[in-house]
């Protein structure tokens, strides 16, 4: 238990700073914040009496009367283990909303003197019925003390046991948050300048050609300015997402005139879905960048979405030279990388994002699952 303790005390130390921002007082947790699962979920209830049936398995294996009576022994064994697991599994279930509210360390504690206490009430309940019954005719009053003995030794080490695993698996999910968290926003960070400084000179070569223009393509920036700046992990709405690339492409018609068209196909499509922010303008500006740009008479960039019961499928394509330059592969190649690893980090492995290039072709698709992996 010490081992548990230990660890449940550098806990605080080790939360997340979204705890703090949202104003919570030191030591108060939210159920998402949690160490302790909720005993109530039918996962939990059957992962809790597989446990248990394996301690009994073992306990069985290793008692004196194994082999003269294996089944009697393993059935009241049995019996016996899962009375405490799942009554223990009762006390946290309707405890938990309470020992949420003493944080981390304190809820350890308390629910593992929960559990002792459990065992020992089912502990002194089956010495009762022993000593009342006729199938243990030679239980006495001095086995009370040795009989209670090894069932608190056993219920505290399997307690602490138990304890402890759930912490480790709460510290490795808080970690995996905070590592997502902060790779999503390291990710966004290697895009911003990518677009936004081509934005920026596609500007200033129009404010003394045309000022008023530069003033719409100045309104156009400000949205692409706000997407990237904006720190937040949160999801955005499809339609918002494709909101923003038509601002992008309306800055960059400005630049390429007659040369860029843009062909839209999104009928059909949920646009309140929620989906990363960023994902469609470095796609689109990869098209321009290393097909229409290239392009002696530009070209058409086709972009269409398709959803159903598996998930949202957004397909772009675009034409591209022949004689493509190694280097435009490689921003081409680390761009989509960046849009990938976001889109797993989100949605997990059926996240996919592939390209393909054929007749002159470069076609990217993007998949985003209906429900994301757990």
């Amino acid at each position: 238990m010490a081992v548990i303790l230990a660890s449940t005390d550098y806990s605080s130390e080790t939360q997340p700073m979204k705890r703090h921002a949202a104003g919570h007082r030191p030591g108060i947790e939210t159920l998402e914040q949690f160490f302790l699962p909720s005993f109530c979920d039918v996962r939990m209830v059957f992962a809790v009496i597989v446990i248990a049936e394996l301690l009994a398995f073992m306990l069985t294996v290793v008692s004196p009367g194994v082999i003269r009576e294996p089944w009697r022994n393993l059935g009241l064994i049995s019996l016996f283990m899962q009375w405490i697991a799942l009554g223990s599994a009762a006390v946290l279930c309707l405890g938990r909303p309470l020992l949420a509210r003493l944080g981390n360390a304190a809820a350890a504690i308390v629910s593992y003197l929960l559990v002792l206490v459990v065992a020992a009430l089912v502990t002194e309940l089956a010495f009762w019925l022993m000593q009342n019954t006729a199938l243990f005719p030679q239980v006495s009053d001095a086995d009370h003390a040795v009989f209670q003995l090894r069932s608190l030794s056993i219920s505290a080490v399997v307690a602490a046991i138990v304890l402890r695993y759930l912490y480790v698996q709460f510290q490795w999910r808080q970690k995996l948050e905070v590592e997502s968290t902060a790779r999503i926003q390291a990710l966004q960070a290697r895009i911003r300048p990518h677009f936004l400084f081509n934005s920026m000179n596609t500007i200033a070569a129009l404010t003394r050609s045309s000022p008023a223009t530069a003033e719409a393509a100045i309104e156009d920036l400000s949205d692409l300015f706000r997407a990237s700046l904006n720190k937040s992990d949160r999801q955005c709405s499809l339609g918002d997402e494709i909101t923003l690339a038509r601002r992008y492409l309306n800055i960059e018609a400005l630049r390429l005139g007659a040369r860029l068209s843009v062909d839209w196909h999104m009928d059909g499509v949920d646009l309140e879905r929620a989906v990363p922010p960023l994902i469609l303008q470095p796609l689109l500006e990869n098209a321009i960048y290393h097909g229409i740009e290239s392009l002696p008479d530009g070209g058409c960039i086709m972009i269409s979405a398709e959803q159903d019961g598996h998930g949202l499928t957004i397909t772009i394509s675009n034409p591209v030279p022949a004689d493509t330059h190694a280097e435009h592969h490689e921003g081409n190649r680390i761009a989509q990388e960046n849009i990938r690893q976001r889109l797993q980090i989100a949605f997990g492995k059926k996240a996919l994002l592939q390209n393909r290039r054929l007749d002159g072709m470069h076609t990217v698709v993007l998949h985003i699952p209906a429900v994301a992996d757990s």
